[in-house]
């Protein structure tokens, strides 16, 4: 089957995991447990897709560096909280089954811990699934390139047949950085008008179109 792209890798709160409103929620309470100021649902929704580092630097600029450990620690324990409640856009499963059908090689780029995603992996019927995966603290946080030169160079993948799909712009940026394609998704924590200077192949307004574009385009 003649299919554009052979790596496909996928972000993975607010693209294929419907935890935007819940990390949101987090790293709000996280502020207010320790004492900082509260970040707006849009600062909080903006750091979503960076390592937990980074996010904290754009999400409470004024916080101690040293105590990082600290709010790191109470962001956990509210997502940890309600994380069981958390599920995959409708319609993913179904499109990852389908990639998987096409012989495509799907992987994950993520901002979250590795033990961050393997729970959430464990627990919402993926396990196995990939093919393989990065997490900021493994690797460097979007948007630098680094996970996705990684992905590309274990398994073999070209730039040209490298896909890369987020809802944020570090994700678009980090495509353009490793130069390789991207698509966005406006159903998660950035608003799609702010795609427009990173020049995603397309925009999906739910995971169901997502899927449909890869069958026609990817």
């Amino acid at each position: 089957m003649t299919r554009r792209f052979d790596l496909i890798a996928f972000d993975w709160d607010g693209t294929l995991y419907d935890s935007t409103a819940l990390i949101v929620r987090s790293i709000q309470d996280a502020c207010r447990d320790v004492g900082t100021s509260v970040p707006s649902h849009e600062q909080a929704a903006y750091v979503i897709g960076l390592g937990l580092r980074d996010a904290l630097m754009h999400a409470a600029p004024g916080f101690p560096a040293e105590r990082y450990p600290e709010i790191a620690d109470a962001y956990r324990r509210h997502y940890t909280q309600r994380q069981h409640e958390l599920a995959l856009f409708d319609g993913v499963l179904e499109m990852l089954h389908d990639l998987k059908s096409r012989q495509h090689c799907i992987t994950v780029a993520t901002g979250k811990s590795r033990r961050g995603l393997d729970e959430a992996l464990a627990t919402s019927q993926l396990k196995g699934l990939f093919d393989g995966s990065r997490t900021a603290d493994e690797t460097a946080s979007k948007p630098h390139p680094l996970m996705l030169h990684e992905l590309m160079a274990e398994f073999g993948a070209a730039a040209e047949r490298t896909l890369m799909i987020g809802d944020t712009t570090h994700d678009l940026q980090m495509a353009v950085n490793a130069g390789v394609a991207s698509v966005g998704v406006a159903y998660g924590a950035h608003a799609h008008e702010t795609f427009r200077g990173y020049a995603p192949l397309h925009v999906a307004h739910s995971a169901r179109e997502l899927h449909d574009w890869l069958a026609a385009h990817g």
